[in-house]
C-alpha cells in the first residue's frame, strides 16, 4: 500500500507518549511519524502481513530513529507485551459491506476481515495504560461502528477531529482518540485544500515537519 493523506493525517494528530504501538504499520509511515515527534518515544510496529513487516523494517532501519522503533510480523489478537503503552495508533481496515479485492493482501489491508473494530478496541484496553490512548482515522461513515465497538470495550471518546478535503465538501474523515477514563471533550474541524492544490493552513501546521514541500 502507498503513502497515504490518513496514515499522515494520523501520524501528525495523534497523542504520544513513552512506549508507542502502530498497529497495522504498513509501511511504516505513522511509526517513523510518532518516532520523529517524539525523541524519547520507543515506538513498536506490528502487522499481520510479513511483506509489509519487513517493508517497515526495513525502512525503520535506514531512518534516524533505528534505534527507537521496532517492528514485529503478528497479529493484534496474538502480540503480548511485558510493558503497557501510553499511545495506540492504528489507520485500521474499514471496509466491512463491500466486496473484497481477489488480491490477498489488499483484502487484510482495506477491508476489517483479520481486525474487526471490536477485537480493535478490546486488545487497544488490554494494552494501554490506565491513561493510554488509542487514536484511529476512520472514514466518516464507520462512526457507529466504531462507537459500538467502543462502548461494548468501556472505551470513551475523548478527542475528535473532523477532516473535509475542502470547505465545501462533506466531513470524509474522523481522527478520534479514546480512553478508558471519561475527561472533557476535544472536537476540532480541519479542512485539507483551499482550492486544487493549495493546502490550508490547518493542514499546513499539521504535516508541516514531514513534507518537503509547503
Amino acid at each position: 500500500m502507498k503513502v497515504g493523506t490518513d496514515g499522515l493525517l494520523l501520524g501528525a494528530w495523534a497523542q504520544g507518549g513513552s512506549r508507542v504501538l502502530d498497529i497495522g504499520t504498513g509501511t511504516g509511515l505513522i511509526a517513523l511519524m510518532m518516532a520523529q515527534r517524539f525523541p524519547d518515544a520507543h515506538v513498536d510496529a506490528i502487522d499481520i502481513d510479513a511483506d509489509a513487516a519487513a517493508q517497515a523494517e526495513d525502512n525503520a532501519r535506514r531512518s534516524p530513529f533505528a534505534d527507537r522503533v521496532a517492528v514485529r510480523c503478528v497479529s493484534l489478537q496474538e502480540f503480548e507485551i511485558e510493558r503497557e503503552y501510553d499511545s495506540i495508533v492504528c489507520n485500521p481496515p474499514f471496509f466491512t459491506q463491500s466486496l473484497q479485492s481477489p488480491d490477498n493482501k489488499r483484502t487484510l489491508a482495506r477491508h476489517s476481515v483479520a481486525l474487526p473494530f471490536d477485537d480493535l478496541f478490546r486488545h487497544a484496553r488490554r494494552l494501554l495504560s490506565e491513561d493510554g490512548v488509542l487514536s484511529i482515522v476512520v472514514p466518516s461513515d464507520a462512526l457507529s461502528q466504531i462507537e459500538t465497538a467502543a462502548a461494548m470495550n468501556s472505551m470513551f471518546l475523548v478527542r475528535r477531529c473532523l477532516v473535509r478535503t475542502t470547505r465545501n465538501k462533506p466531513v470524509r474523515r474522523l481522527l478520534l482518540s479514546f480512553s478508558q477514563k471519561p475527561s472533557p471533550f476535544q472536537n476540532e474541524e480541519g479542512i485539507i485544500q483551499e482550492a486544487i492544490n493549495e493546502p490550508s493552513e490547518w493542514y499546513r501546521n499539521l504535516t508541516c515537519d514531514f513534507l518537503l514541500k509547503y
